[in-house]
Order: C-alpha cells, then structure tokens, then sequence
C-alpha cells in the first residue's frame, strides 16, 4: 500500500524557505529541517528528493512567490526613477525591520553560499536577468520622461543598480544601519538624476 501523506507539502515547504533563508544551505542540516518541520527523514526524502532538491525547490519557491511579483511591479511601472527611490526603500525596510530583518534576501544569501551547484546557479542566473531588466525598464522610463542626465548609458546603470540590491541585501544580514543603506541609495541614484527630485512629493 503506497504512503499516505498527513502533511501539507505546500506548508511544509514554507516552512523550508525561512530556515534555509535565515540559515543558509550550507549551515543548514538536514536534521534543523526534521525539526523544523516535524516530519521524518522518511518522508521528507520521499516528498523532496535530498537536501539539495529540497533547498532548490525552496529557492524557487521564494522566487516565485517574493522576488518576482516585486520585479515585476518594478518593471511595468512607468514612473522612472521615483519608482526605483522606492523599490530601495521597501528593500531597505524589508531587510532591516520586521520578522525577516537581517535574514537578508534567500538570492543573495544564495550567491554568497559556499556551494552553489548547476540548478542553483540557473536560478540566481535567471533572477539576475530579471533583476537587471527590471531596473533597465525602469530607466527606459526615466529617459522617457527626461529624469537622467545627459549621457547616462542604461544597461551598465541597470547592471549597478543590480549590484546595489545585492549589496543592500548582504550588508544588512550584516547588521549595517537603515540610515546609511538609505544614505548610499541616495547618493547613487542623485549621480543618474537630470536635476528633478528622485522620489515624488
């Protein structure tokens, strides 16, 4: 007779996402994840595959479910640089404030990991595409409406504003105050600036 499951995989991979994100995968064993979640060895196996399988669908889970709905916000919306002022400011809150503050972000935490093997490597690899594109959009938006300064080159600028967000992200799992990553935010997006105010009134 085949094994019935008594659990839900879907809570249980919650559950996954926040201790691989708050740990790590490589500091992460597979018996925090036992108990954790409550399950057996057993079943977890049978359900997710080892602990590589299970941290992979957990970082896809976290993509899916917190990176991308803000990306793509971040990129359908047409406001150019007030909307990139804000995209950091929710980054620098979420990431200072609240249950997850200095956890960081699972993707960043992700490329800082002592092993990242092929599928990982395809996930963040397809995250970072998003990410810049999301900014590139972004900056299409602002040239549109004559908010950068003259010369500005959008996809290295798209590439740096990736690069801050990661830096955001492992600076503030290390503990760096909200105002100084406010403060480096700040003084980067006013070197894009056209002489307009970044954020709206």
């Amino acid at each position: 007779m085949p094994d019935v499951k008594h659990f839900d995989p879907d809570r249980v991979l919650d559950e996954v996402v926040e201790l691989f994100w708050r740990r790590g995968a490589s500091s992460t064993g597979v018996g925090e994840v036992v108990a954790v979640t409550g399950l057996s060895r057993s079943s977890l196996y049978s359900t997710f595959g080892g602990k590589q399988e299970l941290y992979l669908a957990a970082l896809r889970r976290y993509v899916d479910r917190r990176s991308r709905p803000v990306l793509d916000a971040l990129a359908s919306d047409d406001r150019g640089l007030p909307v990139i002022a804000e995209f950091f400011d929710r980054l620098v809150q979420a990431r200072c404030a609240g249950p997850q503050a200095r956890w960081g972000c699972m993707v960043s935490n992700a490329h800082a990991d002592t092993v990242v093997d092929a599928d990982v490597r395809r996930v963040l690899d397809d995250h970072h595409e998003r990410l810049r594109s999301s900014m590139r959009s972004a900056l299409e938006s602002a040239r549109s409406r004559g908010q950068l300064r003259p010369g500005l080159h959008v996809d290295p600028t798209a590439e740096a504003l990736a690069l801050l967000a990661y830096g955001v992200n492992l600076r503030s799992r290390a503990g760096a105050p909200a105002a100084d990553l406010r403060a480096t935010v700040t003084a980067l997006l006013e070197t894009l600036s056209a002489e307009i105010p970044v954020k709206e009134k």
